[in-house]
């Protein structure tokens, strides 16, 4: 059998190929011959159906146990309406009990089998009767050809029951299934590219693209798919007897699965309950989850919506959505077309609080997955925060959904966020400043954090706490510059000096040679900070620790220029005014400076009434410097002059 050579038989399957001559022809000229040699009359009246046959009683009576039975009570024999391939069948066996030779094809063989045994047609009565040769037809021929076995297969819908009690069904399957796993195995290495597994599917979208480049590369099982589902669940049951791997046999499923999806004509209640025997056939729990594309898990979850599906079967594909979260990817969830009350939303909920239920919450072991499934949830939000329906308190429950501190990165936090300020311009800033209070700056990355800054929607204590930020990087960025100074210059090699700078470095050993160290002493300052960058990370190059060392004094410069700016007004509001709404909280920075890290003094010290003038500056200040950017500098000051300050 070469499965991967054939080609799809659903099309094929009505009618035969072959052109048969005219069987009733052909039966009238051997009653007529039995006639004249015998000279007896065509006695025997046979009904089948519509149809009324006139034969003779000895090679009835010789040939078939029924008939034997008959004849000896009446000459008139009507058969059932159920008789096993009707008049077009009897017809045939009447030819070969004239001694005609009887056509068989893979089309009629497993009616005239049923048909022969209907009559008792066995070893019995004559040797080589028509249910031995037929069984030796269906043996030796149809059931060493997969077109062959699938053609008879198609054909047992229709002969029920007497395909399923001759074994002619089971046989069929049984081939069927035994063909499949030669074909995966492929002894004689026929197939140019191995059968398409799971691993293959799993980190692709699911589509109707991708299941038909498949099939068309698989033609055994896109014959396998065209069967009917009570037929196609019992090849499966045999694939799996017969030891196939779960990775070649769960495609099989999925894609019959999508045929039956596609079906936009089939009725509603056919195609619910063909679902539901697909869900049954799947495998599900923790060894379903790592094989499933979680793509096709949402496509699934969808169509029981639309069908209308048992809670049972809902929750059932929720819950192991829910198993493999991690690997879903937001262009897989479902489509929120009924608003933010829809039913959509309340099923990605569930699947998120499930998540989180048994990964994020209580004493439970955390999921090395936890910060992947929380972007995802983020990304998620960045979707629906653009309904204008959405109510403020609704969107912060979603929020609330993954527990702050499993979210790693607040980048996708902000958009969603930034989003749901666009389409909401009426909130004041109270409600604003709540809504934001889920955001922390120090996750953001830098490029958004300095977006933050700039974004008028954001309210001000937010923005303060951005542009606090950047000052402690700018700070942290001095305070390397300068530690990797002193400890140079001053020849304190004792320790090492470790650097934020480089999220994978350990502590950077600062020992040299003598040699070096003699050198190194009466170097400048630039040639000791690219000497010391360099080593860390040789791909930067001159002109950038240039650009580097000019914007962070320039940057020093402005900000304690503010500085001075802020406290002359703190002392001057403290002389000239009677309202404490607008003074300054807790304490002045000219008798004690703010903690480094502390971003809640830092943001204490400033009046909001004058925020937005002192964030402006500020602002100004970061969009002409930012740390370690790529604009050259105007003019080369040199870098010697550079010395930590606190900020």
């Amino acid at each position: 059998m070469n499965a991967s050579g054939s080609t799809s038989l659903s099309a094929s399957i009505l009618s035969s190929p072959l052109s048969s001559p005219n069987v009733t022809a052909l039966l009238k000229i051997k009653i007529i011959s039995w006639s004249q040699e015998t000279g007896l009359p065509a006695s025997v009246c046979v009904h089948v159906a519509n149809r009324i046959f006139n034969l003779h009683k000895y090679p009835l009576f010789s040939k078939s146990g029924y008939f034997n039975r008959k004849l000896t009570e009446s000459n008139e024999i009507k058969l059932p309406d159920n008789f096993p391939g009707g008049p077009e069948a009897f017809e045939m066996i009447s030819l070969f009990i004239y001694g005609s030779s009887t056509l068989v094809d893979p089309f009629n063989v497993a009616a005239l089998r049923c048909a022969s045994e209907y009559l008792e047609m066995t070893e019995e009565y004559t040797s080589g009767n028509l249910c031995e040769r037929f069984d030796i037809y269906l043996n030796q021929v149809v059931l060493q050809s997969w077109e062959d076995t699938l053609i008879v297969l198609q054909q047992c819908q229709n002969l029920v029951p007497w395909a399923e009690e001759l074994l002619i069904v089971s046989r069929c399957i049984e081939s069927l299934a035994f063909m499949a796993c030669m074909e995966i195995l492929d002894p004689e290495r026929r197939r140019d590219q191995p059968v398409v597994t799971l691993e293959a599917l799993s980190f692709q979208k699911w589509s109707d693209e991708m299941v038909q480049e498949v099939l068309s590369q698989d033609v055994w099982i896109k014959d396998l798919i065209a069967l009917p589902f009570g037929y196609f669940k019992r090849v499966i049951a045999s694939l799996r007897r017969q030891g196939m791997k779960e990775k070649y046999v769960t495609p099989i499923v999925l894609f019959y699965a999508n045929s039956i999806l596609s079906d936009e004509n089939g009725r509603k209640e056919d195609i619910a309950m063909l679902l539901k025997g697909i869900l049954d056939l799947l495998n599900m729990g923790e060894k379903g989850s790592k094989v499933i594309p979680i793509g096709f898990y949402f496509i699934l979850l969808s169509k029981s919506l639309t069908l209308d599906l048992d809670k049972e079967y809902t929750l059932k594909l929720q819950n192991q959505i829910s198993g493999v979260l991690h690997m879903a990817q937001v262009q897989d969830f479902l489509e929120t077309e009924s608003g933010t009350g829809g039913i959509e939303m309340e099923i990605i909920e569930n699947i998120f609080s499930t998540y989180a239920l048994f990964n994020m919450c209580g004493n439970n072991s955390p999921s090395p997955y936890n910060f992947v499934v929380a972007e995802l949830w983020d990304s998620y939000l960045i979707r629906v925060a653009s309904d204008m329906k959405m109510e403020l308190k609704r969107f912060m429950e979603l929020i609330e959904i993954v527990p702050i501190s499993c979210r790693q990165n607040h980048d996708h936090l902000y958009r969603a966020l930034d989003i749901f300020l666009q389409m909401h311009p009426e909130l004041s800033q109270d409600e604003k400043s709540t809504v934001c209070r889920y955001l922390n700056c120090q996750k953001l990355s830098q490029e958004v954090c300095v977006e933050a800054v700039q974004n008028e929607l954001m309210p001000l204590r937010l923005i303060v706490q951005a542009l606090f930020i950047q000052q402690l990087n700018t700070h942290k960025a001095l305070k390397e510059c300068s530690d990797s100074f002193r400890y140079t210059h001053n020849g304190d090699f004792s320790g090492s000096l470790t650097s934020s700078r480089y999220a994978h470095s350990k502590s950077q050993n600062l020992v040299e040679s003598p040699c070096d160290l003699q050198d190194t002493r009466n170097k400048p300052l630039s040639f000791l900070i690219q000497k010391d960058l360099s080593s860390q990370q040789p791909e930067l190059h001159k002109t950038e620790y240039e650009s580097t060392s000019f914007r962070i004094q320039s940057l020093e410069q402005q900000l304690m220029t503010l500085k001075r700016t802020l406290q002359l007004q703190n002392t001057s509001k403290k002389d000239g005014q009677v309202s404490t709404k607008g003074e300054l909280e807790g304490r002045t920075m000219n008798k004690r400076r703010t903690p480094i890290g502390q971003v809640t003094n830092c943001i204490g010290t400033v009046n909001f009434a004058s925020q937005r003038k002192y964030a402006s500056r500020l602002l100004k200040v970061f969009r002409r410097f930012s740390l370690f950017g790529r604009t050259k500098p105007k003019r080369k000051q040199s870098v010697t002059s550079i010395r930590p300050k606190s900020v």
